[in-house]
């Protein structure tokens, strides 16, 4: 059996939104993973994987940590000496990267969403570009979430020996599976995200002090990676939002939902939209690459321009217009949207046949 080490940030991300992947490779293949935390390695261990804890500060840029990561993938791919290396999201893509190139194991990394690393300038731009391009210098293939990402990283110069574009991580079907509409008069617009700015949660609460009442709610899932924990406990206690927290099981919050809201600056495909609609739940979405290609305005939900609030209120009094018979119309027509083209089956297809043509010219 070939082994295959995959290196990752998130333990959940990987398994909610990958999993099929590690199956499909567990069924050929030894596993490895390398991540950072231990919300769903219980789950990944009983699949067959062997997990290996590996410390990673998401999104710090401390010279001495990149380092340390840098030395632990190498010592660990020594160590393991595994045929092919899989990496998501951006240090494992870049270290990682660097690492297999150097030790010419075979690499597969994904650009699950560049964030605002290519806004930024002078120097810390050229230094961000310079470490992806050793990134993925000899990386076999790279795959994209959306063609904005691919075109930026072309334009800079950025990429390996192949390119795949793919539809996000793709939905399961299954997992999330159609759910009727909720019954009742009241509206719940779910905030589904990393409560930080780039993620719009700035406008979602400017949108909730204006439109919430006694049957209008504003709730928001998801970890608050910025300082904004005193301002959402004050607007809670006033009623204007409810804070849900992170989740590890999301369905049943998407399937309570009257609509999805992702509000996002910048995205690589959002799972929150993907998964939102497979639920048969329309979407209020940023008109950005990542969120565009999940719906389709006035159809399966509204569109906005991120960053504007007013935008964004407007889209919601739109929603608000609807009665449940449209908006349950509006819902079903993004689950077959999703059946159509985000089954996450054809994604993880797409995935395999790559492994496959790599491992068989080893």
């Amino acid at each position: 059996m070939s082994r295959v080490l995959i290196l990752t940030n998130s333990s959940g991300g990987l398994y909610d939104f990958r999993n099929e992947f590690v199956e499909a490779l567990l069924q050929e293949h030894e596993v490895f993973i390398s991540l950072p935390d231990e919300v769903k390695t219980k789950e990944l261990r009983a699949e067959g994987a062997k997990i290996i804890q590996t410390p990673i500060h998401r999104r710090g840029m401390n010279p001495l940590e990149d380092i340390r990561l840098y030395r632990n993938y190498r010592k660990l791919m020594k160590e393991l000496r595994p045929d092919l290396v899989v990496t998501y999201t951006i240090k494992p893509n870049i270290y990682g990267g660097m690492c297999a190139g150097r030790l010419k194991i075979p690499h597969i990394a994904t650009i699950t969403g560049l964030g605002g690393a290519f806004d930024k300038k002078g120097l810390l731009l050229k230094l961000i570009v310079a470490l992806y391009r050793m990134g993925l210098k000899r990386t076999a293939c790279v795959f994209f979430q959306n063609r904005e990402n691919r075109d930026i990283c072309r334009g800079y110069g950025i990429g390996g020996q192949k390119e795949r574009l793919v539809m996000g991580s793709g939905v399961s079907l299954e997992r999330h599976h159609y759910e009727e509409y909720p019954s009742g008069t009241d509206t719940h617009f779910l905030f589904v995200g990393r409560v930080m700015k780039e993620r719009g949660i700035l406008e979602f609460v400017e949108a909730a002090k204006t439109l919430h009442s006694d049957s209008i709610f504003f709730d928001i899932m998801g970890f608050c990676d910025e300082d904004y924990e005193g301002m959402l406990d004050e607007l809670e206690r006033e009623g204007i939002v409810r804070q849900i927290g992170f989740q590890t099981e999301v369905h049943p919050y998407l399937a309570a939902a009257s609509a999805i809201v992702v509000a996002s600056f910048h995205e690589g495909m959002s799972n929150a939209l993907i998964e939102g609609a497979a639920t048969g739940r329309p979407v209020i979405a940023s008109n950005i690459c990542g969120c565009m290609e999940a719906f389709e305005d006035g159809v399966t939900g509204f569109g906005f321009t991120p960053g504007h609030a007013d935008e964004l209120i407007q889209a919601m009094e739109k929603f608000l217009a609807l009665s449940r018979e449209e908006r349950a119309r509006m819902g079903r027509c993004g689950r077959e949207k999703m059946e159509r083209e985000f089954d996450r089956k054809l994604v993880t297809g797409e995935y395999m046949e790559e492994v496959h043509l790599i491992l068989q010219h080893k």
